[in-house]
């Protein structure tokens, strides 16, 4: 059988992740992007519309598929299938997840059974499903926490992270974030600045966060702290028109410190200024500065 390449503009998304977490309204944006989407997609058949996608016509192009906790036991196939599929075609795992707070809020508020639940309690549900789907976001190339995020403004990141690359630039996102509230989950490039001295023992700064002006001069006032600035902005403009070359659409740079309000905030703020004044257009996150997380 003579095999068909696809174009640069064929993609292949799988989405799934936990119930709940706003897969739904992520499809939808698929959908409004242009993508041919199926919800609710047996495993079994991810192949055959992979394939379809890869020969078929333009409708095909660009394709959203939804697995999800639905498939009950089917779901264990998913890791070994999308395995398959990513040797042969252009696929991207996207695993959609939120906090357990949020997650038990959204069942309270729309009175709905968790579909792991079996009668029981919504948390044993979420925790059952964490289970079952950890193997599989350990996989994912994407993962996005919905937590955060309302409905509109979770349509607006995806349509900013996947309409189509020749549409717009590479989207930059720059994350302050602190240490003892996580990671961000979706960072592509992570920068620990708990090396430098930390406001939050200095009487008189404690209580004002890093986008005030006289913390800004405080940290970098610090010459290791101009240093680091200096050092990674070199990284970035020798990194950033290399990710472009290779058809990476987005890039998520994270700052963390202790707290997240006063050391991360000071380097996010400057690092993206610093990329400003390259021509980039990097839109700022200060994930936690109004935590209470501390020092």
């Amino acid at each position: 059988m003579k095999r068909h390449l696809p174009s640069a503009d064929r993609r292949i998304v799988i989405l799934t992740g936990l119930s709940g977490s706003g897969k739904g309204t992520i499809l939808k944006a698929f959908e409004d992007l242009g993508f041919y989407c199926v919800d609710n997609l047996p495993v079994d058949l991810l192949a055959t519309l992979s394939e379809l996608s890869m020969l078929g016509g333009r409708r095909y192009e660009r394709v959203a598929l939804l697995v999800d906790a639905r498939e009950r036991e089917n779901l264990q196939k998913l890791p070994a299938m999308y395995r398959r599929l990513k040797r042969k075609y252009p696929v991207t795992l996207v695993f959609v997840e939120a906090s357990d707070e949020a997650l038990l809020r959204r069942f309270s508020e729309t009175r709905r059974p968790h579909p792991l639940g079996g009668g029981r309690r919504i948390g044993e549900g979420i925790r059952r499903e964490r289970e079952i789907m950890a193997p599989i976001r350990h996989l994912a190339d994407t993962v996005i926490d919905t937590s955060r995020f309302n409905v509109h403004e979770l349509r607006k990141f995806i349509t900013e992270r996947f309409q189509a690359a020749d549409r717009r630039p590479m989207l930059i996102s720059v994350v302050s974030f602190a240490y003892r509230l996580g990671i961000p989950p979706d960072a592509d490039l992570v920068f620990d600045v708990r090396f430098l001295p930390n406001p939050y023992f200095v009487q008189g700064l404690r209580r004002y966060s890093g986008r005030e002006r006289k913390v800004a001069r405080y940290v970098l006032s610090r010459r290791e702290a101009r240093g680091f600035l200096r050092r990674v902005t070199d990284l970035l403009a020798y990194l950033l028109p290399r990710y472009t070359e290779e058809g990476k659409s987005y890039l998520t740079i994270a700052f963390g410190c202790t707290g997240g309000r006063h050391r991360s905030v000071v380097l996010g703020d400057a690092v993206a200024g610093a990329l400003v004044r390259r021509g980039y257009r990097p839109k700022v996150i200060h994930r936690d500065i109004d935590s209470s997380a501390g020092a």
